[in-house]
């Protein structure tokens, strides 16, 4: 049995207890309106915030309300308000991890009343237990991760710990903060409900919770994104200063995964010249910059689609390169570029872009290395593969031959490869991962086929979304979260290469990256296809040695392709000029994939009806039993009244 299989077996047996303890108790009506209000503020809460990566008042209000009703209740607030707010933001294996750390958060709130014994708590010192309450829950979390990792032991942990604490120190200085703000009013309302087992809302405390709701809806109104949106955003936070990216936030910027998030960027409407940091250069400037015409050919074609897509020329970039003259000297003269596939296809899709003709002998050529199976592999003879395959029919739609019998056959062997999860592996057989499913996705959508598999794929890349909106590279492994989270971002936009160009979002200012870069270029969409080019057969058999050409500008090397690879690490940088794509985890399966995942506002809406109606009906008194509540405060309650 696996770790994550024992985990899950131990927590749901603890989580069937919290429950059945809550049930046990038989808790009034009224009781359960005020747990099922606490629930709503706090799922409301967590959805608001759902744009600043673990900064939300969720974890304080489920304390507090530990710290109101009890352990039981405190539990169930908890539990809940992690299943329902994931309704929305994505379910998967680390749900029931956080039922049970935010339900122990709801027990830890009433510890902290039973050690008060009746004294009211410092506001500082309420804060602080939230802020404690915060590092325990992602030490919690991080004891989740160290289930998905390949060896479970103290240095594993460690290193988890030390990954994610600067999201655990947001999530503690979150907590501190939204104390101090909403601490007090809470703290008043508890201390009425301690003396007098009743709700009741003064003025004061009405308007500073109506207050406290404006913050929360008006901000999960806007917050109520698609999984494509917030992936947009965490890729926009993770930009340098110097307007580049690097494979994770912080990291020094490299052109490789700048290009690819420029590109993922654009699909979602941003055009690189707007992205930029406050007081730093553009991405596009960026870009522009480390344009080389004797670099890398898989830099050169990247170079290509970023510029293209930015509105800027490809024949002046980097003060005055060239592109378009320096790919197509590397045509060779059968028409392949290099001899690989894949900086063939890319080949095509960046002269496209540039408004320059492929050339019928590279269609030509592209269509003769098909395999007998219909899929592409990185070079003619190589084993099919879904990164190449997608990619291949991405360049086949933009010269128009998305309705031939080459594509229709590419079409088949993506569909009878898809794997039961909805994801593609890179190669058949393999387990699924979000760059192969990407390219997958990107080229059905370009040859306007199968969209029941796409609508699958994207169920299956939306699974893959963390929290902070990330898209992790498969279910066991967070690779290049920016690589994989910028390609899966044109997966979920649906828009297959090459992009047309984006317009301004607003009106260009002085740019010293306009003249670095050279005049805009026409945008390339409006290039009529090329005259179709007959379909050579196809050679059969598999080489066992594939010259892998280099992404990242290093020098091609030669690696050996074989099936029974481990797949968790199955691309590196420098593997191809065509790196992966990005994904979102899935509300659900029996979803529509196509990007809404967002809460909507009428169900923000009806939320909060529900908890105005709850504390309306409870206004004036709410009996509780004693057994509610902490010790100290039952030893001096009248019993309840109970009416008619």
């Amino acid at each position: 049995m696996s770790w994550q299989a024992a985990s899950l077996i131990v927590l749901s047996i603890a989580l069937i207890a919290g429950f059945g303890w809550y049930e046990r108790d038989k808790p009034p009506a009224r009781v359960l309106a005020l747990v099922a209000t606490l629930a709503a503020l706090a799922v409301v809460g967590r959805l608001a915030f759902a744009a600043i990566p673990n900064v939300k008042p969720t974890t304080d209000i489920v304390l507090f309300a530990g710290y109101a009703l009890g352990a039981v209740p405190g539990f169930a607030v908890g539990a809940v308000t992690a299943v329902v707010s994931n309704v929305f933001l994505a379910q998967g294996p680390w749900t029931p991890w956080q039922m049970a750390g935010w339900g122990a958060v709801g027990v830890a709130g009433a510890l902290l009343a039973w050690t008060m014994r009746g004294r009211e708590v410092n506001r500082f010192a309420l804060a602080a237990v939230c802020g404690l309450a915060g590092l325990a829950f992602g030490a919690w979390m991080d004891l989740y991760q160290l289930t998905l990792a390949a060896h479970q032991d103290l240095d594993t942990y460690l290193a988890i710990s030390a990954s994610s604490l600067p999201y655990n120190l947001a999530h503690a200085i979150g907590n501190v903060v939204f104390c101090l703000l909403i601490g007090p009013v809470f703290v008043r309302a508890l201390r009425r409900y301690r003396r007098r087992l009743e709700v009741n809302w003064r003025a004061a405390a009405t308007a500073s919770t109506a207050a406290l709701l404006l913050v929360l809806v008006i901000p999960g109104a806007a917050s109520a994104a698609s999984p494509a949106d917030r992936a947009e955003r965490w890729l926009l936070r993770a930009q340098n200063a110097d307007g580049g990216f690097g494979g994770v936030p912080q990291a020094s910027s490299s052109e490789l995964f700048s290009g690819w998030s420029a590109l993922g960027l654009a699909a979602s409407g941003r055009n690189p010249r707007d992205v930029r940091r406050s007081g730093g250069r553009s991405l596009a400037a960026y870009v522009s910059a480390t344009a080389r015409s004797t670099g890398d050919v898989g830099r050169i074609e990247r170079t290509m689609l970023v510029l293209e897509a930015a509105g800027l020329s490809s024949r002046k970039a980097g003060g005055g390169n060239d592109l378009v003259a320096a790919l197509t000297r590397r045509r060779r003269a059968d028409g392949s570029i290099g001899g690989y596939v894949s900086y063939t296809a890319f080949g095509v899709l960046a002269l496209r872009a540039a408004g320059v003709p492929a050339g019928s002998s590279s269609v030509s050529w592209l269509v003769s290395a098909q395999n007998d199976d219909g899929g592409f592999g990185l070079a003619p003879g190589s084993a099919s593969d879904s990164d190449m395959t997608g990619a291949v029919l991405q360049a086949l739609a933009v010269v128009g031959r998305s309705r031939g019998a080459a594509a229709k056959r590419t079409v088949a062997w993506l569909r009878s490869n898809q794997n039961d999860d909805g994801g593609f592996g890179q190669f058949k057989g393999r387990s699924s991962n979000a760059q192969s499913t990407s390219y997958a996705v990107q080229g059905l959508v370009a040859s306007g086929a199968g969209a029941a598999t796409v609508a699958r794929s994207l169920g299956y890349l939306k699974r893959l979304q963390r929290p902070n909106g990330s898209i992790a590279y498969s279910s066991s492994s967070s690779q290049t979260p920016v690589w994989v989270t910028a390609q899966a971002l044109m997966a979920l936009q649906r828009r297959p290469l090459p992009l047309a160009a984006v317009p301004r979002r607003k009106p260009p200012r002085h740019e010293p990256e306009a003249q670095a870069t050279g005049a805009p270029a026409q945008p390339a969409a409006p290039v009529a296809p090329e005259p179709a080019a007959s379909e050579p057969a196809t050679p059969a058999g598999e080489a066992k040695q594939d010259p892998a050409p280099s992404a990242d500008g290093s020098q091609p090397t030669v690696p050996s392709i074989t099936v029974d690879e481990p797949p968790v690490d199955e691309r590196s940088a420098s593997a191809r000029p065509g790196g992966g794509l990005r994904l979102d985890p899935a509300e659900g399966k029996g979803k529509d994939a196509s990007g809404d995942g967002g809460p909507a506002i009428w169900l923000i809406a009806v939320l909060l009806g529900v908890a105005a109606v709850a504390l309306f009906l409870n206004r004036r008194r709410l009996p509780r039993p004693a057994r509610w509540l902490p010790r100290a405060a039952a030893a001096r309650m009248r019993p309840p009244t109970e009416r008619p």
